[in-house]
């Protein structure tokens, strides 16, 4: 399937349209009722736009990926839609075009945005670990466990793990890091019922994909979901999901137990970042035409051989 890029965009330019959020890549704007198509449901509704920026170590950088945010939305759509028999998720299915503002070119917005469901977002980082790497890594090196579970002794970076283990962490804000807690910690934030079902649509969506990857060549090391919940409480899966932003993919023909294996994201930034001596403070230093393209191609790459969409 082919789906070539349009134009890059960094900034949403949505006037009318009431801005309730603004993330390190994402947009999110209100949509009033009066903008929705005619019969739908009453109800609250969001317009979320996955924009070309880029973060690194929690900075946006000056320098946006062209295409970024049409492929994270893209990636994010194909496993709403493989996994709605797991846990259902946030789309509506409502047209971006048909909420857009008038004098909005609905091409730039097509592919990179959706129309969801107003949830009451889950305040926990909802983290499936299958191979201990990252920060897992670092607790494991540290204390021998990670959110509180205790591994075997002897495991090596990247080793994979017996099982996949649940390791969420706290939602920190724009700027701030998260921090891995244990689940005790998450029954008392959000409840015993709500932290076992948390916990199980995390287990149950990271065993599915990684299966589904697996076929694929592509490895899922880690990943994180965010879930929300309506005003009967029930449990949706919801901002973006399985994409090379909220995962760790590792080529499987690359991998390589004792090493930080390549990954299908933006590595190729914080190795050059990292190179610069750059202390990881805004503003964050413009990116060379190369680390630009790379990146991008990799994004590319990932789409194209989970999802089978190719943009060239």
């Amino acid at each position: 399937m082919s789906s070539p890029l349009r134009p890059s965009l960094s900034d949403s330019d949505l006037p009318g349209l009431p801005l309730r959020h603004k993330g390190k890549v994402r947009d999110v704007f209100d949509l009033p009722h009066e903008r929705l198509p005619a019969g739908t449901p009453h109800g609250q509704y969001l317009l979320m736009v996955a924009t070309d920026r880029l973060s690194a170590f929690d900075v946006v950088l000056p320098d946006p990926i062209p295409g970024k945010g049409e492929m994270l939305c893209q990636i994010s759509n194909f496993w709403f839609a493989r996994t709605a028999h797991i846990v259902p998720n946030h789309l509506t299915g409502i047209d971006v075009a048909a909420v857009l503002p008038d004098g909005v070119d609905a091409s730039l917005y097509a592919r990179r945005a959706v129309v969801t469901q107003r949830l009451r977002p889950v305040p926990v980082e909802c983290i499936a670990r299958g191979y201990v790497i990252g920060s897992g890594w670092k607790d494991y090196q540290r204390t021998g466990r990670v959110s509180g579970i205790a591994l075997p002794d002897g495991l090596r970076q990247a080793e994979q793990l017996a099982e996949p283990i649940f390791t969420p962490s706290t939602k920190a804000a724009v700027g701030d890091h998260d921090e891995n807690i244990d689940f005790d910690t998450v029954v008392h934030m959000i409840g015993p019922d709500l932290a076992e079902a948390v916990r199980d649509a995390t287990l149950r969506l990271y065993r599915y994909a990684a299966d589904y990857a697996a076929q694929r060549g592509i490895l899922l090391a880690d990943t994180k979901f965010e879930f929300g919940t309506d005003a009967d409480g029930r449990l949706y899966v919801m901002d973006e999901m399985l994409t090379p932003d909220s995962s760790r993919y590792w080529p499987a023909d690359e991998y390589e137990v004792g090493t930080s294996p390549p990954s299908y994201d933006k590595q190729f930034v914080r190795d050059y970042l990292e190179a610069l001596g750059w202390d990881k403070t805004p503003p964050g230093p413009g990116l060379p035409a190369e680390v630009i393209e790379r990146t991008r191609a990799k994004y590319a790459e990932a789409l194209q051989k989970l999802a089978g969409i190719d943009v060239g």
